[in-house]
């Protein structure tokens, strides 16, 4: 009942918002948008629950016609506060969202900021915010991949605290600090009190080249398995010209073997991937990615895999793109299976359909 109640709340919000909407100018603060993609995946492991690799949650439904994600989303931004309210539905909120609980499973964004300073933009928000690391988000029409890379698989999309930021006059520099839940959490864990800590600095020295260093440090274990967390998150994105762009980044972390314990486990990730622009509103994406996490931390049995993709993107209209990729894992192991026989190699297909509003 509860949930019933909550998107009913949500969706009379909606209809005042756009009426208010219709009877303002353009400089209304207030916006709305919308974020739909319907997906097809086949896995040619043939899965018989239906559900690709483990360390996926998005697109990882094996041959189903699917919602990966549906999101609705309402801005209020001035010169002194800002707010967003999103809500989400689809195999990916199911997914990403399985540590949470009740309506919260359901929401993309929800925060409140206000700036602090007249002359420079110097902002403090909370709530739950997008994650600051990484390059990637649920959101794929905006990244030159179907697919999300291993690593922002298993990078939180999401982050709930306090974010103090600064954005340059010129736009150059974006800096920020955060005090967090933990990795990727709305709720915290249970008998975990401890607060976790963010860093972000993105550098433009032109607006053909971003540069950008995030950090996380803090423990997602109970407090009495405490393990200090610590992971770097370095890219760089260069459009090199009105044809080719690269996206080049590396991952590391390390976390405590035990409480107290000085010995870590590392794994790390290593992307690089080519976005060409063909004719006739094509795209192509080339993606080469190593996840090595022989201990286990973040991949559930440890392994280290290479991983390949090719997608083939067609721009029907400016918010509607069709899109369809190849894309293979090779581990040390036998991580994934092939007529229920464990084999090293996996294979797979998507194709999706997404708009924006």
């Amino acid at each position: 009942m509860y949930k019933r109640l909550f998107f009913s709340s949500f969706w009379l919000f909606l209809s005042f918002s756009g009426s208010l909407l219709l009877a303002q100018n353009q400089e209304n603060p207030l916006s709305i948008k919308g974020y739909t993609e319907i997906y097809y995946s086949y896995d040619f492991a043939e899965p018989a629950n239906h559900i690709k690799q483990p360390f996926l949650y998005n697109y990882n439904r094996h041959n189903t016609f699917n919602l990966n994600l549906g999101m609705l989303k309402v801005a209020y931004n001035t010169d002194v506060v800002r707010g967003n309210l999103a809500i989400m539905a689809g195999t990916y909120a199911n997914d990403n969202m399985s540590a949470e609980t009740g309506t919260l499973k359901h929401l993309f964004e929800a925060n409140v900021g206000v700036k602090v300073s007249k002359r420079k933009s110097i902002w403090i928000d909370a709530g739950i915010l997008p994650s600051h690391i990484g390059w990637e988000s649920p959101i794929g029409k905006e990244y030159p991949t179907l697919t999300r890379s291993i690593t922002a698989e298993n990078t939180p999309a999401f982050e709930t605290g306090l974010r103090l930021s600064y954005l340059s006059t010129d736009e150059r520099w974006y800096i920020s600090a955060l005090l967090l839940n933990g990795w990727q959490r709305i709720e915290r864990p249970k008998d975990n009190n401890a607060l976790a800590f963010g860093h972000q600095i993105t550098f433009m020295p032109t607006p053909s080249i971003t540069l950008n260093s995030s950090s996380f440090i803090g423990n997602d274990s109970p407090s009495t398995e405490k393990k200090m967390r610590c992971f770097h998150d370095l890219y760089g994105i260069f459009q090199i010209n009105d044809t080719f762009a690269l996206t080049a980044g590396l991952d590391v972390g390390a976390e405590e073997k035990g409480n107290g314990e000085r010995s870590y486990n590392v794994w790390y990730s290593p992307v690089v991937i080519l976005s060409i622009k063909l004719s006739s509103g094509y795209h192509l994406g080339l993606r080469g990615e190593y996840y090595s996490d022989e201990n286990g931390v973040m991949l559930a049995n440890g392994a280290k895999i290479f991983g390949y993709s090719f997608n083939l993107d067609k721009h029907i209209a400016d918010n509607v793109i069709w899109r369809s990729e190849v894309r293979g894992f090779h581990a040390d192991k036998d991580l994934f299976a092939w007529k229920n026989k464990p084999v090293s190699n996996n294979v797979s297909i998507t194709t999706s359909l997404a708009i924006s509003f």
